[in-house]
């Protein structure tokens, strides 16, 4: 997912947003749904992507490590799967294609 938010460490370069791509895998017992065919059964993942299009509205983060770990409780409180994988990749460095933090916890 494209995002546009807020972070890094000089106040400078979180003084407008920047462009973020976010990884998020959920764990959870799909197999109701898989039955069923039903949105009610599963988590609404497009419910997912407008919340974190939005997560970055009138905040911002010093740490990438940080983000991902704010993302991750969000997800699991709002939406409980039992598990959630976050990787947020940042393009600072020329030298780099990217840089990229991975975390994941559980509910």
């Amino acid at each position: 997912l494209e995002v546009f938010y807020r972070v890094g460490v000089p106040d400078a370069e979180r003084a407008k947003p920047q462009r973020l791509l976010l990884t998020v895998e959920m764990e959870s017992d799909f197999s109701k749904a898989a039955k069923t065919d039903s949105i009610a059964d599963t988590i609404d993942y497009f419910a997912v992507t407008q919340r974190l299009l939005k997560f970055g509205d009138a905040k911002s983060w010093k740490l990438i490590e940080k983000l991902a770990a704010d993302i991750a409780d969000a997800i699991l409180s709002e939406f409980k799967p039992q598990g959630v994988k976050v990787e947020v990749k940042k393009f600072i460095s020329p030298q780099a294609r990217h840089i990229s933090v991975r975390l994941t916890k559980k509910s």
